[in-house]
């Protein structure tokens, strides 16, 4: 099985092959989802329902041409030891800073932190927050709340709550996009989403919309970088050449 950009799809041995619908807002993108360890085949359907092709992520050249990467929940510093042993640290960090927009959700949320108030694991350092592990409490703690989240519309988001951590500071440039009980629970800072909750678990497409539309606009700005740039190294003829029409 080949994926259109050329790719063998060998990972549907090792999760079911979702079926993607053509016609979603994500077609033609090409999403990978860190597969190391945590709920990352509920990402892959949930992201192929919205038109989008996915491939699992386990060693550095997995990451070639994606357009975005999702970190899922699980536990951080079994995703953190695993990432370590499969050299994944540096060139998730190329990815993000190369333009790949990364989406964290739950120990996705602490792996994309600067740092953890615990000072552990080691972080990606991807975003400009701080996460406070465990900060909802133990696994029988979990619980579900219904959110108002920016960018997801009126209608409140159902969240769930999984050893959840929360936000406990966040720099300047973070957008904070919900909160609960006090605490941010999700942000959003240039390329990078995160959500201290599980989307993947419902049905509500939403936030995943979110992470395509952050992936549309950031491919359109480099699509216009790219015109502006060409008209500078050319001298603008395009205008050069209309304004001498005026003369």
């Amino acid at each position: 099985m080949t994926a259109t950009n050329g790719k063998q799809r060998l990972d549907w041995i090792l999760s079911p092959e979702p079926a993607p619908d053509l016609h979603g807002p994500g077609a033609g993108l090409v999403v990978g989802v860190l597969a190391l360890q945590g709920d990352f085949r509920e990402h892959r359907t949930l992201l192929e329902r919205l038109g989008v092709s996915t491939f699992e992520v386990r060693r550095p050249e997995d990451l070639a041409g994606l357009d975005g990467l999702v970190i899922p929940g699980g536990e951080s510093t079994t995703i953190h030891k695993l990432m370590t042993a499969y050299d994944l640290c540096e060139p998730i960090k190329a990815f993000a800073n190369g333009g790949g927009v990364v989406y964290g959700t739950c120990a996705g949320l602490i792996t994309v932190a600067r740092e953890t108030v615990e000072g552990k694991p080691r972080t990606l350092g991807l975003m400009d927050i701080v996460a406070r592990r465990n900060a909802f409490g133990r696994q029988v703690r979990s619980f579900e709340a219904e959110l108002t989240v920016e960018g997801a519309g009126p209608r409140p988001v159902k969240a769930v709550f999984i050893r959840a951590p929360w936000i406990e500071s966040a720099g300047p440039r973070v957008d904070v996009l919900a909160t609960h009980d006090g605490h941010i629970v999700a942000a959003r800072e240039d390329g990078v989403l995160v959500t201290a909750f599980h989307p993947e678990l419902t049905d509500d497409t939403r936030l995943h919309e979110l992470f395509i539309h952050m992936i549309r606009r950031r491919q359109a700005a480099a699509v216009e970088a790219e015109i502006a740039s060409a008209d500078c190294d050319a001298g603008t003829p395009g205008r050069a050449a209309a304004a001498a029409g005026h003369r």
